[in-house]
């Protein structure tokens, strides 16, 4: 069966429910688009954990990075991917083993298989969307 995105309703209530979100990819660079959403993400009201291993141990938006997914050591509700598609199956690997309860493709960001990884292991899914742009969208201020 082919991938299905969760309903506008689903990705409501995760946006709602949401406290902390892991930032794959972020960058350091205000420039960048990961920079920039994560930025959005954190004055919406969610906490940032940015995770990019070439500049871990750094500050970005007042947060420590960390090299990796295992290195976060509270619950996370959403890992968020700005990673090539053919660059997501070690992020979703990484995810498993620390449950998130989604993990979130950014706009452009298509993987089947890692999107059934993650779903076996209980893990909700959404794929080619842009998380500030549904926020905007679907929680409304």
């Amino acid at each position: 069966m082919a991938f299905q995105n969760p309903s506008d309703d689903e990705r409501r209530k995760i946006l709602q429910e949401a406290k902390t979100i892991a930032v794959v990819g972020c960058s350091n660079k205000p420039e960048r688009t990961s920079y920039m959403i994560a930025e959005a993400l954190q004055q919406a009201g969610y906490r940032i954990i940015p995770v990019n291993p070439t500049i871990a141990g750094e500050t970005v938006l007042g947060e420590t990075v960390v090299g990796s997914l295992t290195e976060i050591a509270e619950p996370v509700d959403i890992v968020n991917v700005f990673r090539r598609s053919e660059q997501v199956m070690p992020v979703a690997e990484e995810a498993v083993k620390i449950k998130p309860k989604v993990l979130w493709m950014q706009l452009g960001v298509v993987n089947e298989e890692a999107a059934r990884l993650a779903q076996e292991h209980g893990i909700t899914v959404v794929m080619d969307r842009c998380i500030k742009v549904d926020h905007a969208i679907l929680v409304p201020r």
